[in-house]
């Protein structure tokens, strides 16, 4: 028998199958983008699909309503195949993937974050300079007077216009030499790079194709997000974003660990990552600057423990298990061929060095572009992600831990939850007498919202604990027009009815949401807390705060101290510096300097496990109210009574 699924926007997949098998693992083997943040255990209802032809063994789930059951619609986790079917995968329960964008690099604030992370490590001493090269090469032609190999040929001339004394033409080079000196009539640009009195080629093109390109990559366990940009000029070229292809196996850490570790599973996340996810945005990245793979000469990456080890297929389960204990923390000498990555095949691919099993290099890359390890103030950064990362101190320590704060502040564990993507809600302001919704959504003007991203999730929050219409706990204690019930009597917040909405599902926030949202926050707050009270110190220390992490055009600060998220100091004290791991990678794969000083970073940081560490389950637990159990802590946060 087979399944057939019909994917919104794509061409129709088929796939045998036996009685029995589960449609999610299905769709898995088939290579269908479906996404299951819960890994398919049934809790989170993302992995929605329709039933158009045939029958289904389906257990009801709380995430299907009745009507929408009657209308086909399926949780794919929950689904058996009983017989020849048909389904429908709508371009929501894709959308990690579909959605793939191009962010608008003539936008002022998309150039202005990384010329600030320039200039702040030039402030450092940091130069943004490198040792790759195109040169102009223009050789004699070959003749019965001259028969010098082509080779030779070529090494003299490159010697000739780059001073280095020695050339090395690597394999890859030396089996395209011949065709391309003659397709352009001995006169081609050689790029590489030169190492001390050694120039090693490692591309042979047109002479009009002068580009070298550096590739720089944010792998988050969400979202990935990379840009291209001239290794000479240091200028943006493209910049473009995806979902995880990885998280149909799962939003957190922990999961992908466990597919990994089952017969196959390191493969089949290595290439949900490369295949899947890398592949399709450099490609299209490339298309959009107009240059050729093979001009990408050094690829860097900032990204956690786990995602360095599922890029590179190594074995992960040990960091999962006491006493975590990863496989690397740096790594040197891999090369984009070793990945089969599609650049310049002996292009250097800079990982940014780990610090534990769960501060990775996202962290060290965030840190160096944040620039707290060059200031006497007292600084905390924290990088809001499926992992809450921090670190606090100045230019003579650093200290670190990692909580996990799930996929809340991407969208993951939210009913309505997604990136911040067209149609996402990135801010809220509610009207306390009416409780009408003033929408901020991503998108053009027009956009119709889709679903609620993490800017937009910590504003509602806020907003209906300012109101009075939820309470410390999360519930709903305040009714109106807005705040409906299921027949079980739990409560959510409509803020755009099914003919508002760009889907045709209503957009609303429920209380397993909001206590989604309280557990993630409470992990924040109580490792900001913990790390702060392992050096002995209180928030009154703390002289800046930098918030990082793509979960939306920027965080409205004075909401999440309201929440309970971020200590209730004075806001002037906040900035919010967007994906510090991808501007980072940005540094490194431009500046020789930037990846000796991150790696000297991460050398110099003192890692803190959080969970050996005593009374840290108590502050998580005594966080997981709104804004805490203490208010003591939070003299400024509101709620209308």
């Amino acid at each position: 028998m087979k399944v057939t699924f019909m994917i919104e926007g794509g061409s129709p997949v088929e796939i045998e199958c036996n009685v029995g098998d589960n449609l999610l693992e299905l769709a898995r083997r088939a290579n269908v983008a479906i996404d299951a943040p819960c890994s398919g255990n049934g809790s989170c209802g993302k992995c929605r699909v329709k039933l158009v032809e045939g029958d289904l063994d389906t257990i009801k789930s709380r995430h299907i309503t009745d009507e929408e059951y009657e209308a086909g619609w399926r949780l794919s986790c929950n689904s058996k195949v009983v017989g020849d079917c048909t389904v429908f995968v709508p371009d929501i329960a894709s959308a990690y993937q579909s959605r793939m964008k191009t962010a608008d690099l003539s936008s002022p604030k998309e150039i202005a974050i990384f010329e600030d992370c320039q200039r702040a490590l030039l402030d450092s001493g940091i130069r943004f300079e490198n040792r790759f090269m195109a040169l102009d090469v223009v050789m004699d032609e070959p003749s019965p007077d001259d028969t010098m190999p082509d080779v030779e040929r070529l090494i003299w001339g490159v010697q000739s216009v780059s001073g280095a004394q020695n050339v090395r033409v690597p394999f890859n080079v030396m089996k395209k030499l011949a065709a391309t000196l003659r397709l352009h009539g001995f006169r081609v640009c050689v790029k590489g790079l030169l190492e001390g009195d050694t120039f090693r080629c490692m591309e042979i093109c047109d002479p009009a194709d002068t580009a070298i390109v550096g590739c720089a990559i944010d792998i988050g366990t969400t979202t990935v997000t990379m840009v291209l940009t001239d290794l000479t000029s240091g200028k943006l070229l493209a910049k473009g974003s995806s979902g995880n292809g990885q998280i149909r196996y799962g939003a957190d850490v922990i999961n992908r660990i466990i597919e990994s570790g089952r017969p196959g599973g390191k493969k089949k996340l290595q290439d949900a990552i490369i295949k899947e996810t890398l592949t399709p945005i450099i490609a299209n990245l490339c298309k959009t600057a107009g240059i050729s793979a093979h001009s990408i000469l050094r690829l860097s990456v900032g990204a956690n423990t786990t995602m360095n080890h599922l890029l590179i297929g190594v074995d992960a389960d040990p960091i999962r298990m006491d006493p975590y204990i990863p496989s690397f923390f740096s790594w040197e000498g891999l090369l984009a061929g070793d990945l089969k990555l599609p650049a310049n095949p002996l292009a250097p691919v800079v990982i940014a060095p780990n610090i534990g099993s769960y501060v990775g290099g996202d962290i060290t890359a965030g840190t160096l572009a944040s620039g707290i390890w060059d200031k006497d103030e007292m600084s905390l950064f924290i990088d809001l992600g499926t992992n809450g990362e921090l670190v606090f101190g100045n230019r003579d320590f650093l200290m670190s831990c990692a909580c996990s704060a799930g996929p809340a502040f991407e969208g993951g564990d939210i009913s309505c939850g997604m990136r911040a993507t067209d149609g996402a809600i990135e801010a809220c302001v509610l009207d306390k007498d009416t409780m009408e919704p003033t929408l901020t959504i991503v998108g053009d003007e027009g956009q119709k919202p889709v679903g609620i991203c993490g800017s937009g999730i910590i504003d509602i929050i806020s907003e209906l604990f300012r109101c009075g219409i939820i309470n410390a706990k999360g519930l709903f204690v305040r009714e109106g027009d807005r705040v409906q019930r299921d027949a079980h009597g739990m409560g959510r917040f409509v803020l755009a009815a099914a003919q508002e909405s760009d889907t045709g599902r209503e957009v609303s926030i429920n209380e397993v949401d909001i206590d989604n949202f309280i557990r993630a926050k409470g992990a924040i707050f109580s490792a900001i807390d913990t790390l702060l009270q392992s050096v002995d110190m209180a928030p009154e220390c703390i002289d800046h705060v930098y918030v990082a992490g793509g979960i939306g055009s920027g965080i409205n600060m004075k909401n999440a101290v309201n929440i309970g998220m971020l200590p209730d100091v004075e806001l002037e004290k906040y900035s919010y510096i967007g994906n510090s791991s991808l501007t980072g990678a940005y540094a490194m794969v431009i500046s020789d300097e930037a990846i000796e000083k991150c790696a000297e970073v991460a050398a110099n940081m003192t890692y803190l496990e959080l969970s050996t560490y005593p009374g840290y389950m108590d502050s998580f637990v005594a966080a997981c109210f709104l804004p805490h159990t203490d208010r003591s802590l939070f003299p400024n946060s509101v709620q209308e009574v």
